[in-house]
């Protein structure tokens, strides 16, 4: 059975359709959706526990979220608690202020760790962290910002551990059904002209 170019065509736009086409939520990877407190958020009170919403149930198992002070010390935390796509810690003692870095990893339902981090300051105007910065105007804020914001997947530092097989997969089936559509023309004018 011959195929005729229009054919080819149809069978080449069909494959990069499929390939274009969004994988399904199952095999997404897994994403921060919320964040408490918030991505760079600077909050007046020292918060009590940490709390992260993903888009995918998390697997109790398989969640880690750190909490580490400005010099890279691990706070004292709790275990990780985990409730559908939520996990949360709790802070052991009262922070002081400063800046801090909440990492987390997670696996998604495909099966990729997927890991993250974001910052946030405590600038509670009652405490201070040294006495140089009592003296600072700059260490007491002149507002306060909300705890907890919703931050965009695209904004997310989060990194996949490995590639994403369906997009490497759909790539190499487009390869080979190029190079077959081509051959299949070639084939086709050498038949016409002899």
């Amino acid at each position: 059975m011959r195929l005729s170019a229009s054919a080819v065509v149809g069978v080449l736009v069909t494959a990069v359709a499929l390939c274009l086409t969004p994988a399904s939520p199952a095999a997404a990877h897994n994403t921060l959706q919320e964040a408490t407190p918030a991505r760079d958020a600077r909050v007046t009170t020292p918060p009590g526990e940490i709390t992260l919403r993903f888009m995918q149930k998390l697997n109790p198992d398989l969640t880690t979220i750190t909490l580490t002070d400005d010099t890279g010390q691990e706070m004292p935390t709790g275990e990780v608690t985990v409730t559908g796509p939520t996990g949360t810690i709790a802070i052991d003692e009262p922070i002081a202020n400063g800046t801090y870095t909440v990492a987390y990893r997670v696996v998604s339902a495909d099966g990729h760790p997927v890991r993250g981090s974001y910052r946030f300051t405590v600038a509670d105007p009652t405490r201070t962290t040294s006495p140089t910065d009592a003296a600072s105007p700059s260490a007491v804020p002149t507002t306060a910002e909300s705890p907890t914001a919703t931050p965009s997947p695209a904004a997310s530092d989060s990194t996949d551990d490995g590639p994403d097989t369906v997009v490497l997969v759909g790539a190499a089936l487009l390869g080979v059904l190029a190079l077959a559509g081509i051959a299949l023309m070639l084939r086709r004018r050498r038949h016409d002209a002899a």
